[in-house]
């Protein structure tokens, strides 16, 4: 294949007796790519490189390491590398550069990286069966106490903790990406857009083909089963001549012949991606079932952020020891759980004026709580968390009394809209900047409506100076996270602004 550059992918098998390495490729939220890079270093002494295609990074670590790689909090899916192509050079012809794809398939390092498949693998039987024993266990001891009543009670409350929300809620939509799945069945047409991948997965579940090994172009001998896969292709850029139906469907046809396996859309145990950006290719398998951003949130409203945004968010204002944490407009609550779960040395208050909100977010602390108690650990039960109904204009907090504020604000399309925002937003920033310790305290604020925000911010800029802005994708809206530093000015009580 001329003209085309490998790198980075895992390059065949590894020697007899040496740990096996893993190049693992994670999404993340587009605009936190260096915060996630910094958490692999901080976690798994990893160094990490960004890829040119926004929201992913790609690190190398043993094999032996996937348990710690799926408990980082700033990746949304994890994958394993086969192999990545930094300038692959795509034939003019769509008919020709197909048939390359096609031909790639047999010459792909697939060895190792199935290896590490199998390994991640068997870490999910391993976790499905410490699950089941946590259910039994806690239905046998409702069934003591209470003479069975509410035996079924509980194995409803965990499945719903375990099952998520469907993946319409929150407010992440994918939109405007060229993404199918497909291995041999007819396309459909894709748009050429930037695309942003936000699969709705938790945690590490067993799939149904756990149980079977995957060989190289062989099916495993005796009673093991042909495993089922699907192809999933993301594209982006406009220098190709097919869609990413097109490669999917062809690439994946390859995959078929290669390893004997069989086609399935929804009931596969093996995904491969095919990720193309420009002249970037990148092969892959999947190592994550469900996006690992939904790991707290159980109850769902109509803007629900995702944990692994609202971790960058809090790792961004660096929380210290006894740092004292507010989230005034919480919504259901996924950034003070996250803050209270990876930050449980500093004490948080989450609040909203809608009661169903904080309905939602009392709900979900319940289901974390109770996943906590199913785990063995040695941790103490409860968490550093309060959560109050209040009124973001008036918040029941003395001056100067608290470190750090991270919320997202409403962006006046799904909560509110953008003309009540010219109102509100210089009103919550004076407020925050009350209870904001001057000098030393900081917030981080997600908004969509930058044009408000920038004439809010710049009414109290007495109070506030901007430290960092960081770009973000919000399920398909161009939004900012911006970090803010408390003056050593005193906030004014409330004034006229407009």
């Amino acid at each position: 294949m001329a003209g085309t550059e490998a790198a980075g992918g895992a390059q065949g098998p590894t020697e007899e007796g040496a740990e096996l390495a893993a190049v693992i490729g994670a999404t993340v939220p587009t605009g936190f790519e260096l915060t996630a890079a910094a958490e692999v270093q901080e976690k798994l002494g990893s160094a990490s490189r960004i890829s040119r295609d926004r929201g992913k990074i790609y690190f190398e670590v043993p094999a032996g390491a996937l348990p710690q790689v799926h408990r980082l909090r700033s990746v949304d899916n994890l994958f394993v590398v086969v192999q990545e192509f930094k300038d692959y050079q795509f034939k003019e012809s769509k008919e020709d550069a197909l048939k390359d794809l096609e031909d790639l398939v047999k010459k792909l390092p697939w060895s190792d990286p199935l290896k590490v498949w199998e390994l991640n693998n068997s870490l999910k039987k391993k976790k499905t069966k410490r699950k089941k024993h946590n259910l039994q266990r806690t239905a046998s001891k409702e069934k003591l106490n209470e003479d069975g009543a509410e035996e079924g009670a509980a194995h409803k409350d965990v499945s719903a903790e375990e099952d998520g929300a469907p993946g319409t809620a929150g407010t992440e939509p994918t939109s405007g990406q060229d993404t199918e799945e497909t291995a041999g069945q007819a396309p459909q047409n894709g748009e050429e857009e930037e695309n942003e991948q936000s699969d709705a997965k938790d945690e590490l579940q067993a799939g149904p083909g756990s149980e079977t090994k995957a060989g190289e172009g062989k099916v495993g001998e005796g009673d093991a089963k042909v495993l089922k896969f699907r192809v999933t292709c993301n594209r982006a850029g406009d220098r190709h001549g097919f869609t990413s139906n097109e490669a999917a469907r062809d690439f994946g046809g390859a995959v078929q012949e290669h390893f004997q396996w069989k086609a399935d859309m929804t009931n596969f145990d093996v995904e491969v991606l095919l990720n193309i950006h420009n002249n970037e290719v990148v092969v892959g398998i999947a190592l994550t079932e469900e996006s690992l951003h939904r790991r707290n949130i159980t109850h769902f409203g109509p803007t629900t952020l995702r944990s692994t945004l609202a971790y960058g968010m809090l790792r961004l204002c660096d929380p210290q020891p006894t740092d004292i944490i507010v989230d005034p407009m919480c919504g259901t609550g996924a950034i003070p759980i996250e803050g209270a779960t990876e930050w449980p040395s500093c004490y948080h208050i989450a609040g909203d004026n809608n009661p169903q909100a904080v309905k939602r977010a009392a709900n979900n602390i319940c289901s974390l709580l109770k996943k906590n108690e199913n785990k063995e650990s040695s941790t103490p039960p409860g968490i550093p968390l309060d959560i109050i109904q209040w009124d973001i204009c008036n918040l029941p907090l003395r001056t100067g009394s608290v470190d750090i504020i991270v919320t997202d604000m409403p962006f006046g399309k799904r909560i509110g809209s953008k003309k009540k925002n010219w109102d509100l937003y210089p009103a919550c920033l004076l407020e925050m900047g009350r209870i904001c310790a001057p000098g030393t305290g900081r917030a981080v604020l997600l908004t969509q409506d930058k044009k408000c925000f920038a004439k809010a911010l710049s009414r109290v800029g007495h109070i506030w100076r901007k430290a960092q802005t960081v770009w973000v994708n919000v399920g398909g809206l161009h939004a900012a996270v911006y970090l803010l530093k408390r003056t050593w000015e005193r906030a004014e009580e409330k004034r006229s602004f407009w």
